[in-house]
């Protein structure tokens, strides 16, 4: 697997480049800023993007959605219960962020456990509400993408609008943290963890 990190945006929000190392097709996670950067490295690795993939609505997640989309050609895929936020600055915050903005409305609206393929790659959505209803995390192999939901030695602010502590909880509990002990965790923000490490060592999950 191929599998780039880049830190993108004021917040340096972690957007993920993931592709098939042989047939080079590829998707993009929360572009949330800095498109010039981003659509420069798919170039440089010569990857063909099929999907941008949201974890949540907010701004700081999907800054760069219209750059990147217009560059790849790629589809916009999103949980239905956050579609509504790419159309709304108050909904996706992005006012908190300086200057308001909307962004494309999305080709794919995910409603269950969905599976998409790059090549021979299997990416496994989970939905994982709390931070926002319709936030996801996206599991690849032995790697999962947990956008806001967890962190290393942290978890998601569940004081904005949508926001449930008890549906974290549970979403982490019951459905990442169930997952195989080495399993690498790459967040929204911050450093990569595993599985089993925030099992162990998360003050938030004890």
């Amino acid at each position: 697997m191929f599998l780039e990190q880049l830190q993108v945006g004021p917040l340096e929000t972690n957007c993920y480049i993931v592709a098939d190392e042989k047939s080079r097709i590829a998707a993009i996670i929360d572009p949330g800023g800095e498109a010039d950067k981003i659509i420069n490295a798919v170039n440089e690795a010569e990857l063909d993007v099929k999907y941008i993939f949201l974890t949540h609505g907010h701004g700081d997640h999907i800054a760069a959605l219209k750059e990147v989309r217009d560059a790849t050609g790629a589809a916009i895929v999103i949980h239905e219960e956050d579609a509504h936020m790419l159309s709304s600055a108050e909904s996706n915050l992005s006012f908190l962020l300086g200057e308001g903005f909307v962004q494309p409305a999305a080709d794919i609206k995910l409603k269950c456990n969905e599976e998409f393929h790059l090549g021979d790659l299997v990416l496994k959505i989970i939905h994982t509400p709390g931070h926002t209803p319709g936030g996801i995390s996206i599991q690849v192999d032995n790697v999962v993408f947990t956008g806001d939901a967890l962190f290393a030695g942290s978890i998601g602010r569940t004081d904005f609008p949508g926001g449930s502590y008890d549906k974290l909880i549970s979403s982490i509990q019951e459905k990442l943290l169930v997952l195989a002990d080495d399993t690498k965790i790459y967040p929204g923000h911050g450093e990569p963890s595993t599985v089993g490490y925030e099992k162990k060592m998360n003050p938030f999950l004890r």
